[in-house]
């Protein structure tokens, strides 16, 4: 047999290419196909997680995103409230002071009134005391003499009439 004649080449050739190949199918073909399998099935549960890893973070977006719009409306109803609250604080406040003003103004009133009248009966008291010690110095004096006491008696009985 000729070795390296072509028909021998192609068959030893042949020979060592099955050989070869049963090798591989017996112990490469399982292991790559094994791994290949392997790192198919973890691509795929690695797409897998993230897909629902995705919806996950979706639902809690959404969840987010609804706490946060709850929170807001809470928030805007608490400043509503809050400033409701300061306008009846300040309306009440406002009233509180008008009508405490109003019963001071009305007290002020009432002791002006109370202090003139007092200045008033003072002022006719020292006016009459006034009128009475002029009246009783002029009668001092004109009562002083015998003639003009006469005369004084004769002028009040011409003004009284007899009824």
């Amino acid at each position: 047999m000729n070795f390296t004649a072509p028909e021998s080449l192609i068959f030893w050739t042949s020979i060592i290419f099955l050989v070869f190949f049963i090798l591989l199918r017996k112990f490469a073909w399982k292991p790559i196909l094994g791994a290949v399998k392997g790192r198919e099935d973890s691509i795929n549960e690695a797409l897998s997680s993230a897909e629902t890893a995705r919806r996950e973070m979706q639902n809690l977006t959404a969840e987010n995103e609804r706490i946060l719009q709850e929170a807001r409306l809470e928030r805007d109803s608490l400043l509503k409230e809050a400033r409701e609250m300061r306008e009846k604080m300040i309306a009440d406040s406002k009233a509180d002071a008008q009508a405490e003003g109003a019963r001071m103004i009305e007290q002020a009133k009432t002791a002006i009134l109370a202090e003139k009248n007092a200045a008033m009966a003072e002022l006719k008291s020292q006016v009459s005391s006034l009128s009475l010690s002029i009246a009783e110095k002029v009668l001092k004096d004109e009562l002083s003499n015998k003639e003009a006491q006469t005369k004084l008696i004769e002028n009040m009985l011409g003004d009284v009439k007899l009824n």
